[in-house]
């Protein structure tokens, strides 16, 4: 196979029938890895006259262009091939790198959901007033309290939710 080169995206042909085929949530999903860690594999490309078609990558073509990139990595692969790719195409590569990408999303949400929950926790923390203790024992001790139980705080809002839902209170 021949080594990645930057080719002109408007130098690029998509045959009409494959057009069709654009998933926008796919090509969003890799216009946004993308944007955190670059265009991974190449598209492939076979020449036809004085223009490239293209064989393999439609959905990274159409993520560079949605992100206004005017250049994309790809190899050009002889016609023959270019046959047989049409087969390989939904193989467990296309499969394996949609599911990398996935998850590499999932990663890059999570890790952002808790930046933003650690931010949060912050600022809360930073205006709290500091609580006064109450007198060692009563609040603890069930036996100081009698005919009710002792409840523990909540460590996790799932654990405050519980508790409310347990009560009778609203949350």
């Amino acid at each position: 196979m021949s080594k990645p080169e930057s080719f002109p995206i408007e130098k690029i042909f998509v045959p009409t029938k494959r057009k069709k085929d654009i998933k926008p949530e796919i090509v969003e999903e890799i216009a946004e890895s993308m944007l955190d860690i670059g265009q991974q594999a190449p598209i492939s490309v076979r020449t036809e006259g004085d223009r490239l078609v293209l064989v393999e990558g439609l959905q990274r073509l159409e993520a560079c262009k949605a992100l206004g990139e005017t250049t994309i990595l790809g190899v050009v692969v002889p016609a023959e091939l270019a046959q047989h790719r049409k087969f390989l195409s939904e193989g467990p590569e296309v499969e394996a790198e949609r599911i990398k990408m996935a998850r590499l999303k999932q990663l890059r949400l999570e890790k952002e959901a808790a930046e933003a929950s650690t931010a949060v926790l912050r600022g809360v923390n930073a205006t709290e007033v500091p609580r006064t203790r109450p007198t060692k024992g009563v609040r603890d001790n069930p036996k100081a309290s009698p005919g009710r139980p002792a409840k523990s705080s909540p460590k996790t809002l799932s654990d405050w939710i519980t508790q409310q839902k347990g009560s009778g209170g609203r949350y």
